[in-house]
């Protein structure tokens, strides 16, 4: 599978490259090596130039026919590291949804600065329950045979603590479109809109809703998370994306302050909340 992001292919090179320099250090051309694992030469070339992804099995086998067995358990994190940075939905979900809501918990409590911006649905954290239940249902029987839609959304409620207190920094952008549009039922979608009317009051929470519009200057893209500096979370159709690199992160940084400047907050934003609210009762 070849990954929609760079980050990955660039981890994915550094590997290959930290394998290419063992066998060069050892004193091995590609066809020996080849001939020591019980390979066909153009296996070497493929997990060389990166075009392969190793398997555990691989990357043992590489080392012994290098002679350093001792540096296996590194390369075998390092690729690891690698896998866990793009993780389809049937992986990441096969157990159920419990486990994939609880799975970034712990990135939520150690992030301090929070920028969301999603162009289909609520951000999670400022979900009500109803809203959620509707989300992860359709979730669930799109592409989950396993039912735990009530744990899953006890464990996204129980996230949202980390808004309170002052210590985190939340700004959430949503296009417009997210208030007029809904996998919930009226009522439930209501409930959800009120509570947007009132997400932007505490000191360290910002919404801004993104018009839509003729003449717009940047158009919506994929819904994605930037934790910190550290790290931006993007879910795809087919799978979940982690990004890391630098240079990854501050575009999509610089993408999300462009969308920033065409929102519209506080009364601005509530009157639109409040026109969509209208159109439902």
């Amino acid at each position: 599978m070849v990954s929609p992001s760079s980050s990955v292919q660039a981890a994915r090179r550094v590997l290959a490259d930290r394998l290419r320099e063992i066998c060069k250090d050892s004193g091995l051309d590609g066809k020996t090596l080849a001939r020591r694992c019980g390979w066909h030469p153009s296996k070497v070339s493929r997990i060389s130039t990166a075009r392969t992804t190793p398997s555990v099995d691989d990357i043992r086998a590489w080392c012994v026919a290098c002679g350093v067995e001792d540096r296996a358990e590194d390369l075998i994190a390092s690729l690891h590291a690698v896998e866990g940075m793009w993780i389809e939905w049937r992986r990441m979900e096969r157990t159920g949804l419990k486990q994939a809501q609880a799975s970034v918990l712990p990135l939520y409590e150690r992030t301090r600065r929070f920028r969301a911006y999603s162009p289909s649905f609520v951000p999670g954290l400022l979900q009500t329950h109803g809203y959620t239940e509707s989300v992860l249902r359709a979730v669930q029987r799109r592409r989950v045979p396993v039912n735990d839609v009530a744990d899953a959304v006890a464990v996204r409620m129980e996230r949202q603590r980390v808004l309170r207190g002052g210590e985190r920094q939340f700004a959430f952008l949503i296009e417009e479109a997210v208030l007029r549009t809904s996998l919930a039922e009226a009522d439930v979608h209501l409930e959800q809109l009120d509570r947007l009317m009132t997400a932007g009051a505490a000191p360290n929470v910002s919404l801004g809703v993104v018009r839509s519009r003729i003449g717009r200057t940047r158009m919506p893209v994929e819904g994605f998370w930037i934790y910190d500096t550290a790290q931006v979370n993007v879910e795809l159709v087919s799978g979940y994306l982690t990004i890391t690199q630098p240079s990854e992160v501050s575009a999509y940084a610089d993408t999300f302050a462009q969308l920033a400047n065409l929102a519209v907050y506080g009364e601005r934003a509530r009157a639109l909340i409040s026109s969509a609210m209208s159109a439902l009762r």
